[in-house]
């Protein structure tokens, strides 16, 4: 059954394009380093982030987790936003996986606070610290919003001062781009490392690659070995990522889409929209005033082949992607009035 599906922009399948490529894609063996498709996308990737190398792995988490592990060494600690997505949303991994302690700190909207990062770096070596061995960033961030280029230029400023590295989680990193406005070298370049998402509103069914230096990335590739993600004849994963990449430039649609849906759903009885959280492709809103429950909504849309998930902390989300045009919101709008009618 063809859902409308605003569970995620993770939920993009293959365009038909994408799944011929994948179809007729050279292989090799990648833990050998001979799949030529693989290499040409790490290649291309290293290219247009401004990095010396570029490593393909399954999946966002994997590549912030792998980094983590390449950056760090045990017993040491990293400094994170309190609500990114590797503290909230990747099963405490870096403690299990890499033995390193999470310093948090208050990150308003995904964006964290210079002051409170050079005020939670370990300066001192003192035997009863940790130090500090690595900062990650986060944008787009998880929960819709795009840090600020000056903060993160700050951010990256004080970490070259102590001389600690910074890793960017860019599972969005074309959503951020194209909000900014700005190539993608100049925001690679605020972090030493950055891990962006193919599967993410670009149609790839599995992957993500990681960004680098080529020392980074030759250590890194041990790490990925580690953790299981060495894989074979993924140039057929490749082949959609590199016609992944080409679909780039038609993000800024997605978040047309989003603020078109947006300003529409504010008109709605009792739905409160956070209109001025819309900077990408995710739109928030409260439905407490309905008189109607999320699961209500849940149910009922299902029933007429929209797939949406409930409330988390209150608010709702829906996100626009490549398979979500202005005809199908509009015809999500009109089940939302019939629903709440």
């Amino acid at each position: 059954m063809d859902y409308i599906d605003l569970r995620s922009d993770t939920v993009t399948h293959p365009t038909k394009l994408m799944r011929e490529k994948m179809a007729i894609a050279p292989v090799g063996d990648d833990v050998y380093g001979d799949d030529p498709t693989i290499l040409e996308l790490e290649r291309t990737s290293a290219e247009l982030l401004g990095k010396e190398a570029a490593m393909f792995v399954p999946s966002g988490t994997f590549g912030n987790q792998v980094s983590i592990m390449t950056h760090t060494r045990r017993g040491q600690e990293i400094i994170l936003g309190e609500n990114c997505h590797v503290i909230a949303h990747e099963a405490g991994a870096a403690a299990l996986l890499s033995g390193v302690q999470t310093r948090t700190v208050r990150d308003d909207k995904g964006e964290m606070d210079p002051r409170d990062v050079r005020r939670v770096i370990r300066k001192d070596i003192d035997i009863h610290f940790p130090t500090t061995g690595l900062i990650c960033v986060e944008t787009a961030h998880s929960c819709g919003r795009v840090p600020s280029l000056e903060v993160l230029k700050e951010i990256r400023s004080i970490a070259d001062e102590f001389s600690i590295p910074v890793h960017m989680d860019g599972a969005r990193f074309f959503n951020a781009i194209a909000y900014y406005g700005v190539d993608p070298k100049e925001l690679a370049a605020l972090a030493d490392t950055v891990t962006f998402c193919l599967s993410k509103g670009l149609c790839a069914p599995v992957g993500s690659v990681v960004v680098g230096t080529r020392d980074f990335i030759e250590k890194a590739r041990k790490n990925r070995k580690i953790m299981g993600g060495g894989m074979r004849q993924a140039g057929i994963l490749a082949a959609a990522g590199l016609e992944a990449l080409k679909l780039r430039d038609r993000i800024p649609e997605d978040h047309d889409n989003a603020r078109y849906f947006g300003e529409e759903l504010s008109k709605l009885p009792g739905i409160e929209v956070n209109k001025e959280d819309i900077q990408i492709n995710m739109i928030f809103f409260n439905m407490e005033k309905t008189g109607k429950t999320s699961q209500e909504l849940v149910t009922y849309l299902k029933e007429n082949n929209v797939l949406i998930n409930g409330e988390d902390s209150g608010l709702m989300r829906f996100v626009t992607h490549y398979w979500i045009t202005r005809e199908r919101i509009d015809t999500v709008l009109s089940l939302m009035k019939e629903f709440l009618a």
